[in-house]
Order: structure tokens, then sequence, then C-alpha cells
């Protein structure tokens, strides 16, 4: 699992567009909009009302792949999802109305892939004769390789541009579990599948270190590219920038880093003269009308709730291609109150999504099915679950996979029944290979005090508990165990992907990960491309043509409703879980809310909140070795 972080690439492709004089257009981008491009609209007193409009997307907060929670009362959503953001974007290029887009960055979270598709979003804008337009407080490398994109960039006085390269850490937690007086005890099938590493060593491996390598020189390869098409410069030039690392924004502009310093006043009107000054900017472009309340009438209200509550509305028959997501850890089962105490994030549940692939499977208006996977992998159980779903699909109508940021281990390996597989070139991928073992904590409860007393029936009836490492014998043992799901996977790619394959599969298994661009050379994926690119080919091999079929996620995302309740009732059983099946109640149930050692997390993440992240995933990824034993994981890398 590699997890991206960057000091130099935490995404940002434009600041804050206004703080005052943005402000003050803002009720331009309400009004209706005007007629095509060629036509005039008039106002009430007959004078023409403009050159059309500017379509301004704010990029900021995270940016998720799948879709959350049907959010009516507050505006629809839990969040922007990455498929719905490049489909606002491209609609604004095939838009006769807009004239230009307008990014404002302000500390958008994605990964380098999903920066990829949002330039490919951006290119599609530029094709169509309509200018690109980036501006930012600050800008680190990713935000960088993202708005070089834009055929103008700007950043405010005195802010800074932060493009430093590529700096990677990998947690290791050996000497933290020597503290705790925990033995790890863990293997893996492949020299450079080293997902367990971080708990065995104080350091990485000579294969894993050289997988880092490779990676990271793909990645590296990439983003100068990036920048040097973006900025028309050669890649010597996008180095050399890159090697000078810190600018302010004078300076950048000094060197052609970027093209203006400007506040954000300055921006509007450069967008003004650039496009008129009846120009108008829609800042809500492509997004639903915010449904009003009349808080002062309870007629109001109880309509509202009334439409709220109302029956669903019958699906769409209209034909179709299916997007279904499989992100994050994958888990076998489907979500419950137990849940994953450590489960921040999304969480790849197997039932849910073999039901979305059913249903897509069986239902006459899906047409064609992509499969979106940003996952490290996780359970081998319930990536088999997901990849036996596929192949229903597969035999009914054409299937495609799309790789997101990572799609490794578990998360390649439910990608196999595709006949294409399209990644981004920053695509992390493969990681073919299996790990296995577990904690041993006799050590850590002795120091406490406490100490246990094992009965046990059958030769190896402990072999999984937490009491001792393996035995010989029993480390034998899972080791076969691991050997015979790592054979099936093998076997699975060696079907799927054939003589497509460029090398002999064992050269390119063992654990080894690729970049998106790497594994294109070597076989492992058919294409380089984005969603959009995926669920376009899906639709072509459906014969659909472009404009009669509509996109659809699914699982629908839940309701707000049904998010408010069941969310509700999962924390119940949570709690009662917790304490023997009685409900907690006054002071109890606040230290269970409130505890100490939710203040010390807090604290951790406040001191350095990008370690914490890495540290608070590998005990995610320990916590799914407790349940599963033998994972498809990948190791876990921070790059910023």
């Amino acid at each position: 699992m590699w997890i991206h972080r960057s000091a130099a690439w935490q995404v940002v492709a434009v600041a804050g567009l206004l703080a005052g004089s943005l402000g003050a257009t803002t009720t331009l981008a309400d009004k209706p909009a005007q007629a095509k491009k060629g036509k005039s609209a008039s106002t009430k007193n007959g004078e023409q009302a403009g050159a059309g409009k500017i379509a301004v997307f704010r990029l900021r907060g995270s940016l998720s792949e799948s879709p959350g929670a049907d959010n009516g009362l507050f505006g629809g959503g839990s969040g922007t999802t990455l498929h719905k953001l490049v489909s606002r974007i491209r609609r604004a290029g095939e838009d006769d109305d807009v004239v230009a887009v307008a990014l404002v960055i302000e500390g958008l979270g994605c990964g380098p892939a999903q920066a990829e598709e949002l330039r490919a979003a951006m290119k599609y804008v530029q094709k169509k004769g309509k200018k690109v337009y980036a501006t930012a407080d600050a800008l680190s490398m990713r935000g960088y390789v993202l708005a070089a994109g834009a055929d103008r960039i700007s950043v405010v006085p005195t802010g800074d541009v932060q493009i430093l390269g590529l700096y990677g850490e990998t947690p290791y937690l050996r000497a933290f579990f020597d503290l705790l007086g925990i033995e790890p005890d863990f293997a893996a099938c492949g020299d450079y599948k080293s997902a367990a590493e971080m708990f065995t060593r104080h350091q990485a491996s000579a294969p894993a270190q050289e997988n880092r390598d490779w990676l990271l020189d793909s990645l590296y390869d990439s983003m100068l590219k990036q920048i040097a098409e973006g900025r028309g410069v050669a890649v010597a030039t996008a180095r050399r920038w890159i090697d000078y690392g810190l600018f302010s924004a004078e300076k950048a502009r000094e060197m052609g880093v970027i093209d203006a310093v400007e506040h954000r006043q300055d921006f509007v009107a450069m967008l003004k003269k650039a496009h008129g000054d009846q120009v108008r900017l829609d800042l809500r472009y492509g997004k639903k009308k915010k449904q009003e309340i009349d808080l002062s009438s309870p007629f109001g209200l109880l309509k509202f709730y009334a439409d709220l509550l109302a029956p669903k509305k019958t699906r769409s028959r209209k034909a179709s291609v299916a997007i279904i997501h499989v992100e994050g850890p994958i888990v076998p089962g489907e979500e419950s109150g137990g849940g994953f105490p450590l489960g921040a994030g999304a969480i790849a549940y197997s039932t849910p999504i073999r039901k979305a692939l059913d249903a897509a499977a069986n239902d006459p208006s899906v047409k064609a099915v992509v499969l979106r996977v940003n996952s490290p992998g996780g359970s081998a159980t319930a990536s088999e679950i997901i990849l036996d779903a596929t192949r229903r699909v597969k035999a009914k109508k054409p299937f495609v996979v799309s790789m997101g940021d990572v799609a490794g281990s578990g998360g390649y390996y439910v990608a196999c029944a595709a006949d294409t597989i399209f990644a981004d070139r920053s695509t992390i991928t493969a990681s073919i290979g299996v790990v296995g073992g577990k904690l041993a904590t006799k050590s850590m409860w002795s120091r406490f005090g406490v100490h246990w007393q094992s009965t046990q029936r059958g030769a190896r009836a402990g072999m999984l508990s937490s009491s001792k490492p393996f035995t010989d014998d029993e480390k034998e043992h899972m080791k076969k165990w691991m050997n015979e799901i790592y054979a099936v996977f093998k076997g699975h790619v060696r079907s799927s992907r054939g003589d497509r394959l460029k090398k002999d599969l064992e050269e390119l298994a063992g654990g080894r990960v690729f970049t998106g661009a790497q594994a294109k050379q070597l076989g492992l994926i058919d294409r380089l491309g984005t969603l959009h690119d995926a669920v376009d080919y899906a639709a072509r091999l459906a014969k659909l043509e472009p404009g009669k079929y509509e996109v659809r996620v699914l699982p629908k995302p839940k309701s707000f409703i049904e998010l408010l309740f069941g969310d509700e009732l999962d924390e119940d059983r949570e709690l009662q879980l917790r304490t023997g099946g009685a409900p907690l109640q006054g002071i109890d149930y606040l230290r269970f809310r409130y505890s100490k050692a939710a203040d010390f997390i807090s604290t951790l993440h406040a001191t350095d909140p990008v370690r914490f992240r890495a540290f608070f995933q590998a005990m995610q990824q320990l916590e799914l070795h407790q349940r599963e034993r033998v994972l498809l994981a990948m190791p876990p890398l921070l790059v910023w």
C-alpha cells in the first residue's frame, strides 16, 4: 500500500478566488445562462448581456473516488468526487456559453494519478479552444504539476512556490514493538513483497529499497515531463527549477515558473480584460442549486421533510455505463456496528461491491461496466469474491478496469478479469505477492503483570494465537497456505494477461511494484488513460453513441436519512459490543467518546499529521492482519 504525501507534493492547483472582489461578482453567477455563442441575449433595458461566462472551480479539501451519502439536507453529496469534478470541467469545455475555465486551488488533497486525470480534463477544455487559468496563494509540488497544465498561472504577492521534488518515508515499527514486548512474526511470498517489513525490521531490505527507487524514478520522470509539457520548456529546465526548489512568487515569475504575481481582484480584472467586462463568473458551474428552506414557516419545514422522506424516484432506464468503485482496503462482508476501530476513510467491503456487480450484470439498461480501483489490497478472500463477480459481468457485457492512485496486490487481483485495464502514468500497481503473520504479545502483557495460561486440543490449535511466535512447524504450514494463495494469484494474472506480458511472470511478481507507465511497458496493463477514457472506451465496446447514454454509479449512495439513522444504529451496536451488551449512559458515554487515548491521538495528529497518518494506516493494516492473517497488501510509502 503506497501512501502519497507531499511536502513537495500536496495537491493544490489554485487558491481562493476572491476574498472581496470575486464575492462582489458572485450574484452574476446565479443569473440565467446567456444565449448560445453566436446569439445575443438582452437585458430588461435592451442592452447586450455580455460574452458568456467563466466556469470557476475551487479545488480544496479531499477528493474521493466513490460518492458518499446523498445528503439532500446540506446541498447534496458528502464531498467532491474525482469523477464529478472531471465531468464538470469537461462539460465546461463543451458548453458554448463558457468562454474559459478558472481553477482556484485551496489545498486540494489528491494523489498523483488523480492530478493526472485533472490535467487530462484541463487539456480537453483547451482542445475545445478555451483558456484554462490557475491561481493560488501558494503551490507545492503536486499542486504545481497540476497548475502547470493551465495556460496561465498566478500566485499572490509574497506567496511561495515549493517545487522541491519527491521525498519518501516509510514507517518501521520494530523498535516500537520491542519497547512494548511484542514479537512480530510474518512471512511473505516473493523477495519484493515487503508489506510486513514495517513490523519486522528497523529499515528496508535491499529488494524493498530497489523497488522503492525504481518507483520514485518513474514518478519523478512523469512529473518532470508534465511540468515541461505544460510550461512549454525542456525537461532540463524543469529539472533546474526543481533543483532550485523554493521560490517566492516574484522569483518564480522571474524564472518562468509562473506567469503572474497578483491579488485576487487583479486576477478577476485580468479575466474581464481578456474576455470582456460583461463576462460572468460562475462559481457553482455544474453543481445543483442549493435547496432553500423557509425557517420562518413551519409549513415550509413540513414540505421540506415531506419531500425528503418521499418515496424515491424511479431509477432511470436509459442506456448506461456503470462505474463501480473499489476504494480503500479490501475487506470481507459489509459494514456493521463492529466496524474497524481504526477504519477511517473508505473501506472496500466485498458484499456491497459483489451485489453492485451482480446488479449491473443483470440490469439490461447497463450496457457496460467500469470497475474503478483505488485500493492497496487487503483480504485474499474478499478479493476473490470481487473477482468472481466481475467474471459474471464480463460474461454478459463489456467490462473495463480503471486504476486510480493505487491498485496493487488485492487491488490488482480484482482487475484480472478485465480484457482492458486503464491506468494513469502515476498509478502504483502490481505487487503480485502474499504476506501473512501475527504479533506475539506475551512479553507485553508480562510488563503489566498480566500472565496467561493456555489449554489446547489439536496440534496447531494455538497456531494463530498471539501468545507466542510461530514454531518451525507452524511457520512451514503457514507458508504452504500462503503459497497456495500466491499460486492462485499468479494463475489469475497468467490466464488473463497471457502473451501480453513482456517478461516471464516470475520476473514481474514476487511483490514487485510498478507505476502505470512501467506496468504498460511490461504488459501488466493495456492503456494509459483516465477514468473518463475508460468510460468512453467501454461505451464504444457496447456500441453506445456519444450523448445517447448516461454514466451511473453503483451502488447508489445512501440518502441522508439512511445515513443518519444507519450510523446511529451502528454506533449503538458498537457501544454494546464493547460493553458486553449494556449500552453506556451518562458519564460513561462521555468517557467512551472523549477518552485520554483520544486526546493523545489528537495530540499526535496535531504534532506531525503526515507521519501520524502513516502510522495510522500501518495500524489499520495490522488490524486487518489480525482478522485475515494472510493478505494481498502493499507496503506503505509516504511521498511528499
